[in-house]
């Protein structure tokens, strides 16, 4: 396992992608402190910004990078990455895990937007609050998330799974408006409430509303009342309104909004 602690507070955005479990494997200590990064403009080491500390050696499959402290201003961390684990033990910024083909991060603080951006396998655990557009792929493009799981214990901003195609997206708080847009396959949880415009566009997959949400998009179409759902292999207890949707671009999604969190929504009973 190897440590970084930074060594001081970072102002402006540094680009570390080279801060991954495959990159630091098969690297020698003096060969992980050169590693290039880039703070700001300027050229740096790895060394010149943070602390490293190499504790137990572990097998590549296993291998283990701690970071101690905020990095909230550091990005891609984790990026490309398809094995070992990542533990932030704080906030972590921009970009993390993005195009993510296997292995663990954790952090225990919050995250910035794009985490998991176009990811493909793993997962990705957070147990603070997330930025926006989690899952979701780049702006201009509309390959999003095609696989993994991104769990998120507190609230997420707006587009979560923008353009997602596969895999599971688990947010336990609320979530901003348009989460699910553009979406293809896969599944979104959302414990919380939803600010709205959920599912728009939606060609196929699934969204759970356990919260409020203010409205239902109208070229969404009530379709029955389903007494629990299954989420990742768990059965949901309801009772959810299922619509279906984005009709305005034919669309097959599944909408499911729990009904006792959403009384506002019982005049779409009279249509079944």
């Amino acid at each position: 396992m190897i440590t970084l602690y930074p060594k001081r507070l970072f102002k402006v955005p540094v680009e570390a992608e080279c801060i991954s479990p495959d990159v630091f494997a098969e690297k020698s200590a003096k060969e992980i402190a050169a590693l290039q990064v880039w703070e700001g403009n300027r050229n740096r080491t790895l060394s010149d910004l943070f602390k490293i500390k190499h504790d137990a050696v572990s097998s590549s499959e296993k291998f283990t990078i701690r970071i101690c402290g905020d990095v909230s201003k550091v990005r891609k961390i984790g990026a490309k990455m398809s094995m070992g684990n990542i533990i932030v033990e704080g906030d972590s910024g921009m970009h993390l895990g993005e195009e993510m083909d296997g292995g663990v991060i954790t952090v225990t603080g919050n995250v910035d937007s794009w985490t998991g951006s176009m990811m493909k396998k793993g997962t990705i655990e957070v147990k603070g609050n997330a930025g926006d557009y989690i899952g979701a792929s780049y702006r201009g493009s509309t390959q999003g998330m095609s696989g993994g799981k991104i769990i998120i214990h507190g609230d997420a901003g707006y587009e979560v799974g923008c353009f997602m195609r596969k895999g599971l997206i688990k947010v336990y708080g609320d979530v901003g408006r348009f989460a699910g847009i553009h979406m293809r396959n896969g599944t979104i949880f959302i414990k919380g409430k939803s600010e709205g415009r959920t599912g728009a566009q939606m060609i196929n997959g699934k969204i759970v509303v356990c919260g409020h949400i203010s409205s239902v998009l109208p070229t969404f179409t009530i379709d029955d009342i389903r007494p629990k759902v299954k989420v990742d292999g768990e059965k949901v207890e309801g009772p959810f309104y299922r619509f279906i949707g984005d009709l305005a671009d034919g669309g097959n999604g599944k909408l499911f909004v729990f009904k006792t969190k959403n009384p506002h929504l019982s005049f779409y009973e009279e249509y079944l």
